[in-house]
């Protein structure tokens, strides 16, 4: 059940310290099913808010401005410290927010994460109107292609034959590559949970082993047989890794 405040939508559940869920350019609030049901049972407030990628300006329409609205909304539902949550693109905007509001990050998750290297969008992407080759990426983001279902890929299928989305979607993956942010993460003090796919062909695993080494205070696991969105693929491997290291960092 999704709620409306203002100008936010989102999902809360459970009580505790709150996990902010960012989901990626062409993920939904429903590809974090796993860990909305998993968390709020074991002391954590899990909130997804829906982002603003198509709705806002164009001009807003970036890794920069994606952060702010995570900060208001922080700010406006009285949170003082998060855990973020970020997959692909979530996972950028997570590395962004805790670089310019490091006040209000207890620890950081990415998974998939954009922010050091994009192929995700590649040079023929996308082609509109092709359904087979929609298809075609949207199953290579899984290891298991049965992962995207047709309802997954309609959905994208819809996204890029959508003139405005389309023009937000290639917005927001050139402002990932212009938010490159290596030179950033070496004076990132936050904890910071690394989970990644070893079959990853979006992001692959040596940007995951890249974060690690650039991140001054990561941990990085691999789950196997999985792609770009462990959360989607994997839910109980990632939850009870997860699970076990905010309990380790006493978050």
């Amino acid at each position: 059940m999704l709620k409306t405040d203002k100008k936010y939508t989102y999902f809360e559940a459970g009580e505790g310290t709150p996990i902010i869920v960012l989901h990626g350019l062409m993920g939904g609030l429903s590809n974090f099913e796993g860990v909305a049901t998993f968390f709020p049972k074991n002391g954590f407030k899990v909130v997804i808010p829906e982002l603003p990628l198509y709705t806002q300006n164009i001009l807003k329409t970036n890794v920069k401005d994606f952060s702010k609205f995570v900060k208001d909304f922080i700010v406006y539902k009285g949170f003082e410290k998060v855990v973020l949550l970020g997959n692909s693109l979530g996972g950028h905007i997570s590395l962004y927010f805790a670089k310019m509001y490091p006040e209000f990050v207890k620890g950081l998750v990415i998974t998939g994460s954009s922010g050091l290297y994009e192929s995700g969008m590649g040079e023929s992407y996308p082609k509109r109107g092709d359904y087979e080759y929609i298809k075609k990426k949207s199953e290579d983001v899984f290891y298991d292609p049965k992962v995207a279902t047709k309802e997954i890929v309609d959905e994208v299928f819809a996204t890029v034959n959508d003139r405005i989305k389309l023009l937000k979607t290639l917005t927001i993956a050139k402002s990932a590559i212009r938010h490159n942010m290596a030179k950033d993460l070496p004076k990132m003090q936050v904890p910071t949970c690394i989970i990644w796919g070893k079959n990853d062909k979006v992001t692959p695993p040596e940007v995951a082993e890249e974060f690690n080494k650039l991140l001054p205070n990561s941990d990085l696991f691999w789950i196997d047989k999985c792609g770009h969105a462990a959360m989607m693929e994997h839910p109980d491997e990632f939850n009870q890794l997860l699970f076990a290291w905010l309990q380790k960092n006493n978050i």
